[in-house]
């Protein structure tokens, strides 16, 4: 009897385990996700390139970027707070805090509005690359917080979920850069 409870629960460790990983609920697939972000998964740097694309940077600038972000990825916090299942699709509804580069964005434009010779060039010309170089290293050391609350999409597909495509204002969140002043 007991070498039949032995084998039982081996059994059960062997194949429960990997049932549970080809059968992952919606919460576990956002997990997984967001701990991508966590960990700088190659895919999510990848993604990293055509995001700093967008912007006005020399390529110092966006190595110095990409740098913040990782940072930004890398102490990324949340919390799973509900989950929906309908079928093959589900909601995951998350609350992340991640560094607030809006306001950090929002405290560099002023500055530069109320101080903006400090950004001209020798001909007293408007340098951009000066302001980006003084944007950049705000953000580096921006330090203050904000939650956002995010609703992740999922579809069920081969026994398997996976988060839809985020909105182009969840990846803002992501970032720290959603604008939550027009909300």
């Amino acid at each position: 009897m007991k070498k039949l409870l032995i084998i039982l629960a081996l059994f059960f460790v062997t194949f429960g385990c990997s049932f549970n990983l080809m059968n992952s609920s919606p919460k576990e697939a956002v997990r997984e996700f967001l701990d991508k972000y966590n960990n700088n998964d190659s895919d999510i740097l990848d993604e990293l390139d055509t995001f700093t694309e967008s912007y006005n940077f020399n390529d110092e600038q966006k190595n110095s970027y990409k740098k913040i972000l990782k940072k930004q990825y890398k102490d990324l916090k949340y919390d799973i707070t509900d989950e929906k299942i309908n079928g093959d699709k589900a909601t995951v509804d998350a609350t992340i805090t991640v560094y607030d580069f809006y306001k950090t964005n929002q405290n560099s434009d002023n500055y530069l509005e109320e101080n903006a010779d400090e950004f001209n060039d020798e001909n007293n010309e408007y340098d951009e690359t000066k302001f980006n170089d003084y944007k950049l290293k705000e953000l580096q050391n921006a330090s203050d917080t904000i939650d956002y609350d995010i609703t992740f999409n999922l579809t069920k597909k081969d026994n398997k979920w996976t988060v839809d495509q985020l909105s182009d204002s969840d990846l803002e969140k992501i970032h720290g850069i959603y604008n939550y002043e027009n909300e």
